[in-house]
């Protein structure tokens, strides 16, 4: 049987592609292969990683299937699956961005939410809209909505179930940049290879930093400013840098992620 998700390299990017159109729906397999996908992009450590999709549709969400005949413990079993996708994502010491075309809905949506960019077509719609079958997002959708758009667009989205396009996320800072359908994966790809050739123990460090004002606010990560930026001094990419800048100027440098 065809993998329903595959990895692949290109350079310093990794690339995680949801390849079983047309709606590339998260049943058990997909949910599955992509945890597996996630841990093989771990252990192989690009320097940026773009979370995409074959087809015209990012993804239609979870299979409804899934859900069919369901208990409350098997529910959240499935959930747990779906949260482990997520946090896979936000753990890996690198930029993930998610490359967004046509239809992005639940599951879907919310992998989107959990990468640290999302640049989505001009077509593109998303839509949290668990609500037509009675459900609440179930991984991490509603708090990461909250969390970049606010706590009154989370309960707006959610409990609307309606359809957004992605020239409004982006006003509401859910979505970074829209770009034109054609040439969308190209495009991704392109500002994936420009994060990878950048410092990427930085990076990581920058990560670390917006969590930790996150989850304790400004003064909280102040506290970890020492504990999170200070040990890039024992870098090579930081001091090549340091010393390239003094002797030829801004902008010289190159970056190995070391």
């Amino acid at each position: 049987m065809a993998r329903r998700v595959r990895y692949d390299r290109d350079g310093d990017v990794g690339l995680i592609t949801l390849s079983d159109p047309p709606l590339n729906l998260f049943g058990y397999e997909l949910t599955n292969e992509l945890i597996a996908e996630l841990e093989e992009a771990e252990g192989d450590m690009p320097r940026a990683l773009v979370i995409r999709a074959d087809g015209d549709v990012f993804t239609g969400g979870v299979d409804v299937h899934v859900f069919a005949d369901k208990t409350p413990e098997q529910a959240q079993m499935f959930f747990r699956d779906l949260l482990t996708i997520t946090h896979k994502i936000e753990d890996l010491e690198l930029p993930v961005i998610a490359s967004v075309q046509g239809l992005c809905l639940t599951a879907g949506f919310e992998l989107a939410l959990a990468c640290d960019m999302i640049l989505a077509s001009e077509s593109a719609r998303f839509g949290l809209v668990e609500i037509v079958v009675g459900l609440t997002p179930a991984m991490g959708g509603t708090q990461r909505i909250a969390e970049r758009a606010g706590a009154a667009r989370a309960r707006e989205l959610v409990m609307s179930g309606d359809l957004f396009d992605a020239a409004t996320l982006e006003r509401w800072n859910v979505v970074n940049r829209v770009l034109p359908a054609v040439g969308l994966r190209d495009a991704t790809l392109e500002f994936a290879q420009r994060l990878a050739a950048g410092p990427t123990r930085a990076n990581a460090a920058t990560k670390r930093m917006v969590r930790a004002y996150l989850e304790h606010g400004v003064r909280g990560a102040d506290d970890r400013v020492g504990e999170i930026a200070a040990p890039l001094f024992a870098t090579e990419d930081l001091q090549n840098a340091v010393r390239t800048f003094l002797e030829e100027g801004p902008g010289k440098a190159t970056f190995q992620g070391r």
